[in-house]
């Protein structure tokens, strides 16, 4: 049936948006910036656009039909069925594909071109194995994880495409699947449905088509959100026949994961009317509280906007990832280099020895040139445990377990909403623990975002607590109405806002898009202006003791440029009035020059921010009916352009937001969340710099600055404006926090600018004249600010708090922390290196852009204090000891090679090596990099000192790299030569000498396992079972494999494999063999406890120092001791006898009592 249907392409773009680049939101930051030479050259190579008249995107059987098109750009677009296809496999391609995937990564792709070398026999000097199981093993669990993965995915994709939903065919609906439905589709929903699509929204069973949906699968809200159909299709799309005979053209823009904007234009019956967002049901959304509605599929499948956010995100690393990086490659130069030299030597070694010795001829002809080329790539497969395969995937799995410790913690567990701490990200782990600067918003995150309306300035008259007029004289003067300003004042509250309302019995409930308009509709109501509900082109609230309708004519929307939201209204006795309110800077800058106690209300405001308060502006202005008329005009057109429909709408705003007349102001407190102050102290205890970034005026930022102890009374303040010796002036200061544009008009304006610079003769001296000074003016702004304790940056937009993250990460190469709680933070978060989001009043955006979500601010001091420095420690001394381990076990090889002519031969048995990384050295070095810790949780955070190594890179750098192989160079020299020096004239028991290669190899390995095991017991501050159990457990596996690899019996099986025949156990029943072993071990670990008591002794470290103040604390003994000898006695200084014959004749037995008088009875129970 459904390919019955007629369906036709509408045009589009060539080429889809690369959403894996757009951001989530407009504002755009440098890291998401491309560079502008290659802009330059793509703008070059674009064709100009032009437009192209769109064909029908669907046409229904009986002829009528609706038409959907894209904006215009470049090229044709097929819009796509419904079918979603998130997995990346199927049976066929599983294999190939993730080989593919895994060999991009370098190392694996190495070990691949290693395993391809053994094979070749000229060159090969190690079985295929002792690669091949390894690499196997490492493939192989990365394949597993992904198959889980992808089948998980498999799961989901065909649940949903097989969901089925109403759509209309043949004018009547029927059922069909979601993978079914394409653009241009009527469908109907109903109450608890799944949005198939992302759907025009026609008609609805409620008033005014108004429908509930809850947002949970698109941005983590649960709290319900409204969309509401237009006027027109409300009227006329409610039955199935005016549906079926629907016949539409709608323009909107191309597929992009924008889900705070949508831009279309309906054209019907020769009338066009503008599209938004709010008109839209969005894939992912549940229909709530709405019996019934009907929609129009627009953007269908991956052309979704929840689908094109499925795009990979911004990848971020750790330091550490970058550093160890440049160490793996420093490692293989380094690899390379030895091969050289042992191949060089092995060229020598044969000119001068190997050729002229008959007993070493080979029967090959080759030059002796020739034999050191094949001998360096011999020594390339036996070093190549150099670069450690399974490096990276221990470091997986060591943050994996780091990230699940998080999870679990309940101490940043909020029990008043069941919401733990998440680790969204497992590899940034050990990047808590270096975090140098903290980027925070203020509400929400620093406080509780719980709005109480508490002080208000009408008329120059401050009504509030304490040292105002008391709320019951301005109860006294509503009641009278006298004065006019005070009635509009709170009719403005009741009017001016976006609240819907739900009638819940009989209590009207109110959902406010934030909390600020909540807590004002609220006291509005509290004092008789009670909001009672809205229509698309109405709303009516209760006067006192009547019931007022208005006619909604236009709604000017806040956002965060504008700063303020307006409502133009025609009162009942014909009246228009515009009603706005907004911050004071854009009021104060938009008010009549004859408005009345702007002085007296900007002194209200400035008390109002020094209590901490938010405050608004509220006015208003009377509107000409002819005046109305030529704006409407200009506003309708504005309102269905396709092209800078945004701009094109401010302009309009602009122009009608002049002139205001000055009511009064609003004052609404937001109390500190529980712990900010001390979790603010203790972290700059830790020499973590922060800064608010946050919207507020100056004197409120400032006052909620001390209130949470971020500044303090012996601090010095400077403020922007006053800063002159960087050449900084206030509007400068602006520049630098300019809000950067889309790239290609960032390019033009660019070049605009320069074509004005040159053409000009006069310049002002207060901006930069080209980048290099504002480079150089940006860098001077963030060398100033670094040196404060503490910076708050008020005023900001959005987009300014990014960028000031930006500036601070480039300028400073720190690493820097944004933590904030709504959708006006992402961009914050999303550029930091780490990325905090806050499970607040502001809805679930900022956590689901975040790297780690909780729900309070002070479990930052836990999660940086506690978590990252663990996390940062444990990584550290893992991959200082992995790098040593292995050094230690490869450059045996080199030390061999010395005796053996250069010839690539191996000092260890094969599957000792292929076995070493795997069984033998693992597991040790992996509890340590999960569990180890150098103190615990509480002296974590009562000495925040413990924080600076981190901050300092002091743990890892290349110091300790060296010093790493340093000590691998000891280790394997010991190894080696000790063993070497006892077999080289010894006698055995039996009389034989056990002076043979086997035996030798057998005693090395012997002593390397032990040592290494030995030495990550050195290394590890805190002991449990389990890593004892890791410790000894390892050693009794080599033992144990080695016995049985060494075993005649697999020898019958494999003889090929296992040439190694009894040689474990003829060498270790030789006691002079095993005092060897042990000799090896005690030299190998004696330095290293020396130096480790020297420099706890001599120069201690803070968690040295940490550790010795524990210790020290334990010894002291409490003044008073029961039972101690060195306690003098009383008793013994008793000079009078005791009453040991009394207790021994038993007298002193109490009696059973005998019956009392009940007056005794009574004494004695009183």
């Amino acid at each position: 049936r459904m390919s019955a249907r007629a369906r036709a392409a509408s045009q589009g773009s060539l080429e889809e948006p690369d959403d894996e680049v757009v951001p989530y939101s407009d504002d755009e930051t440098d890291d998401e910036l491309q560079s502008e030479d290659d802009l330059d050259r793509s703008e070059d190579q674009l064709p100009e656009p032009e437009t192209i008249p769109a064909p029908a995107a669907g046409e229904l059987e009986d002829g009528s039909g609706v038409k959907v098109s894209c904006q215009q750009c470049w090229g044709k677009l097929l819009l796509k069925g419904n079918a979603i296809k998130t997995y990346k496999y199927n049976v066929f391609t599983f294999l190939p594909l993730n080989l593919y995937e895994q060999f991009k990564r370098v190392a694996n792709l190495y070990f691949l071109c290693l395993l391809i070398l053994q094979i070749i026999p000229q060159i090969s000097t190690l079985p295929w194995y002792t690669t091949l199981v390894p690499l196997v093993l490492v493939l192989g669990i990365t394949a597993i994880k992904d198959l889980v993965d992808d089948l998980a995915r498999h799961r989901m994709d065909k649940e949903i495409n097989n969901r089925r939903c109403d759509v209309l065919l043949n004018g009547r609906f029927e059922k069909t699947r979601w993978m079914n439905l394409q653009v241009g589709d009527v469908v109907r929903l109903k109450k608890n449905d799944f949005i198939p699509a992302d759907i025009l929204l026609l008609s609805s069973s409620n008033p005014n088509s108004l429908c509930y949906v809850e947002t949970a699968e698109l941005d983590g809200e649960t709290n319900l959100k409204f969309k509401m159909g237009l006027k027109v299709t409300d009227e006329r799309l409610q039955e199935e026949n005016q549906l079926a005979r629907f016949n539409a053209l709608i323009m909107c823009e191309e597929p992009n994961n924008r889900l705070d904007k949508f831009v279309g234009t309906m054209i019907w019956d020769a009338q066009s009317y503008p599209l938004d967002l709010d008109n839209m049901l969005l894939r992912g959304c549940k229909i709530r509280n709405t019996d019934e509605c009907h929609g129009l599929v627009i953007f269908a499948g991956n052309d979704t906007k929840i689908m094109r956010n499925g795009g990979k995100t911004r990848f971020k690393r750790t330091l550490i990832d970058k550093l160890m990086n440049y160490m793996v490659y420093t490692i293989f130069v380094l690899l390379v280099l030895l091969c050289a030299g042992l191949a060089i030597g092995h060229t020598y070694w044969y000119e001068s020895i190997g050729s002229k010795a008959w007993y070493l001829y080979d029967g090959l002809n080759y030059s002796s040139s020739y034999r050191g080329f094949l001998s360096f790539w011999g020594y390339i497969i036996i070093l190549n445990t150099m670069v450690p395969i399974s490096l990276y995937v221990s470091v997986e799995v060591i943050r994996l377990g780091q990230s699940k410790f998080i999870n679990w913690d309940l101490q940043m567990y909020y029990a008043d909403k069941d919401t733990p701490a998440k680790a969204r990200t497992t590899t940034l782990n050990e990047q808590l623990g270096q975090i140098e600067y903290i980027f925070s918003d203020k509400t929400g995150t620093l406080t509780q975002n719980i709005m109480a309306f508490k002080k208000c300035t009408i008329r120059g008259r401050t009504y509030g607590e304490r040292s105002h007029q008391p709320y019951h004289f301005l109860v006294s003067c509503i009641r009278s109405k006298k004065d006019p300003q005070v009635l509009e004042f709170f009719k403005l509250l009741s009017l001016c806002h976006t609240v819907m309302v739900e009638q819940k019995g009989d209590e009207l409930v109110y959902q406010a898009a934030s909390p600020d308009e909540g807590a004002l509709v609220t006291a509005a109501r509290n004092f008789g202006f009670v909001f009672l509900s809205r229509t698309q082109d109405t709303i009516t609230i209760m006067e006192l003791d009547h019931e007022e309708t208005y006619e909604v004519l236009a709604l000017l929307d806040f956002n965060s440029d504008r700063k303020r939201m307006s409502i133009i209204l025609r009162f009942p006795d014909g009246r228009i009035r515009l009603y706005c309110k907004g911050a004071d800077t854009v009021i104060y800058q938009r008010l009549d020059a004859n408005s009345k106690n702007k002085e007296t209300t900007q002194e209200a405001l400035d008390i109002f921010a020094n209590e901490t308060l938010r405050t608004l502006c509220l006015c208003y202005k009377d509107i000409s009916q002819a005046e109305y008329d030529a704006w409407s005009q200009k506003h309708q057109a504005a309102s269905v352009s396709m092209g800078n429909r945004e701009e094109a709408l401010d302009v309009l705003y602009e122009e009608i937001e002049k002139n205001l007349l000055l009511i009064g102001a609003t004052a609404i407190e937001d109390k500190l969340q529980d712990g900010v102050p001390e979790t603010i102290a203790k972290l700059a205890k830790a020499d973590i710099k922060i800064w608010v970034l946050t919207g507020d005026k100056k004197e409120t930022a400032e006052n909620i600055g001390f209130s949470c102890q971020l500044l303090t009374d012996d601090m010095k303040i400077h403020y922007g404006e006053d800063v002159k010796y960087v050449s900084v002036s206030f509007s400068w200061y602006n520049l630098i926090l300019y809000e950067k544009k889309k790239k290609r008009r960032r390019l033009r304006l660019k070049k605009l600018r320069k074509r004005h610079t040159n053409s000009s003769s006069a310049t002002d001296s207060s901006q930069p004249v080209d980048d290099w000074e504002k480079e150089k003016r940006q860098e001077d702004f963030v060398d100033m600010a670094c040196e404060c304790s503490a910076v708050i940056c008020c005023r900001v937009t959005p987009k300014q708090k990014a960028n000031v993250v930006s500036l601070v990460k480039r300028c400073k190469k720190a690493v820097t922390l944004s933590i904030g709680d709504g959708a006006n933070d992402v961009n914050m978060i999303k550029t930091a290196d780490i990325g905090v989001g806050i499970s607040g009043q502001e809805g679930m955006q900022a956590v689901m852009s975040s790297d780690y979500a909780f729900a309070q601010f002070r479990y930052l001091e836990r999660l940086l204090l506690v978590h990252g420095r663990w996390s940062y420690i444990r990584m550290c001394k893992f991959l200082r000891y992995f790098f040593y381990k292995n050094f230690a076990f490869t450059l045996v090889h080199f030390w061999f090679s010395f005796f053996n002519g250069f010839s690539s031969q191996t000092a260890y048995e094969d599957w000792f090596i292929t076995l070493y990384n795997v069984c033998y050295s693992s597991l040790p070095v992996l509890l340590v990099g999960l569990l180890d810790q150098d103190v615990n949780d509480k002296l974590s955070l009562r000495f925040p000192k413990l924080y600076l190594p981190g901050q300092q890179g002091s743990l890892f750098n290349y110091k300790n790299f060296f010093i790493s192989l340093f000590h691998g160079i000891f280790t394997s020299l010991m190894i080696f030569f000790i063993p070497y020096g006892a077999f080289l004239q010894t006698m055995g028991q039996d009389g034989e000498a056990p002076s043979d290669y086997q035996s030798f190899a057998v005693v090395a390995a012997s002593s390397l396992i032990i040592t290494v095991n030995l030495q990550i017991s050195l290394n590890t501050s805190y002991w449990t079972f389990v890593n004892f159990f890791a410790v000894l457990g390892s050693i009794a596996i080599y033992f144990g494999v080695m016995f049985d690899i060494h075993s005649a019996g697999i020898h019958v099986i494999f003889p090929t494999t296992f040439t190694f025949t009894g040689a474990a156990s003829n060498a270790l029943r030789q006691p002079y063999l095993w005092l060897t072993i042990i000799l090896t071990v005690g030299i190998c670990l004696l330095p290293v406890i020396c130096i480790q008591f020297l420099y706890q002794t001599i120069c201690p470290s803070v968690g040295d120092k940490v550790r010795a103040f524990k210790e020290e604390k334990k010894k002291r003994k409490p003044t008073f001791q029961r039972g101690g000898r060195s306690r003098r006695s009383a008793y013994a200084f008793s000079h009078s006898r005791g009453y040991a014959d009394l207790i021994a004749s038993g007298r002193s037995i109490r009696q059973r009592p005998r019956v009392r008088p009940d007056y005794m009875r009574t004494v004695t129970r009183f």
